[in-house]
């Protein structure tokens, strides 16, 4: 298999314009990627005061998309950055993809120090092939296996979210030599299907009778997922907390206590079933599930320079 590519070239360009701010009219220099209208959004910094005061407006560069082909699977969408080792790849939770404010986040945060990273979408999600609907944990298990076989050379921290979480333990597992930390943020191993089973038989059965299921979620509009049963049926192929975890490598779990989607004991779970001895959990107290606060953002970069720091000094 081979790693296949349609991406947008980054270049540069460069403008001026004049605009208003409070009291202060500036001559400003515009810097951004090839293709991006001068007045999205953007950071704004003042340099020195009154008519003459300089505005830098500063623009994350757009990152360019990449497919990995795969003959007999879709191709996978993924932005890598290239760096050395340990390379830092995130998953994504449910029904979400690779351009939230985590992902990025840890993408400038290995920029900075020139470790790798990666970032992709699950198929069916974001910008990747496939019909969500048609979409299992097993499958997507596979595009984790995916992304670290074809894509990654050396030690990896996995950072999963959510679903990714559950994701990255199944990594572990298969890929041993390949998994060389893990940071879970919300970790929800097994949850869907402890959820289907707590509800009453009657319930369970005529989900079953239905061929789906309304699950109930705090994170879109609707109010819910419509998970079909044969994706539970499946999922339950995939569950951990039943038996020791086989994973021995250093793990860092962050959960937020007011998490109303995944129970933060689940994160304790997690850390009594692993065989890991190097395990911590970190609970936040007024942490929402997507755990995506400034200082929720800065505790997963922190978890993850520490954990890179670690390795580094192993090796």
């Amino acid at each position: 298999m081979a790693a296949g590519s349609s991406e947008q070239k980054d270049c540069q360009w460069e403008g001026r314009a004049s605009v208003s701010v409070p009291t202060v009219t500036a001559t400003v220099r515009l810097l951004g990627s090839c293709g991006w209208h001068p007045f999205l959004p953007f950071r704004a910094v003042a340099i020195g005061k009154g008519r003459g005061a300089l505005l830098l407006l500063v623009c994350r560069l757009k990152s360019s998309v990449s497919f990995l082909t795969r003959p007999d699977r879709p191709n996978i969408a993924y932005q890598k950055l290239k760096g050395r080792n340990p390379g830092v790849i995130f998953l994504p939770g449910f029904n979400s993809n690779m351009n939230g404010q985590k992902a990025t986040a840890l993408e400038d945060f290995c920029k900075s120090l020139g470790h790798a990273f990666i970032r992709f979408d699950y198929t069916g999600c974001g910008s990747s092939d496939g019909k969500f609907e048609e979409c299992t944990i097993g499958k997507w298990r596979k595009d984790v296996l995916s992304i670290l076989d074809e894509l990654t050379d050396g030690p990896q921290i996995l950072v999963g979210s959510s679903m990714g979480g559950w994701l990255m333990l199944h990594a572990a597992i298969a890929r041993p030599d390949k998994v060389a930390a893990l940071v879970g943020v919300a970790v929800a191993a097994d949850h869907v299907v402890t959820t289907f089973k707590r509800l009453p038989i009657e319930a369970q059965k005529e989900i079953e009778e239905k061929g789906e299921w309304k699950y109930q979620t705090k994170q879109n509009e609707e109010g819910y997922y419509s998970l079909t049963y044969d994706f539970i049926r499946e999922a339950e192929n995939h569950c951990v907390l039943n038996s020791p975890i086989p994973v021995t490598c250093p793990i860092r779990l962050i959960h937020g206590m007011k998490d109303g989607d995944v129970p933060w004991e689940i994160s304790m779970q997690v850390a009594d079933r692993v065989l890991s001895k190097d395990v911590d959990v970190i609970l936040r107290k007024i942490g929402q599930h997507r755990m995506s606060d400034k200082e929720d953002t800065k505790l997963l970069v922190n978890t993850v320079d520490d954990l890179i720091d670690k390795l580094s000094t192993v090796a």
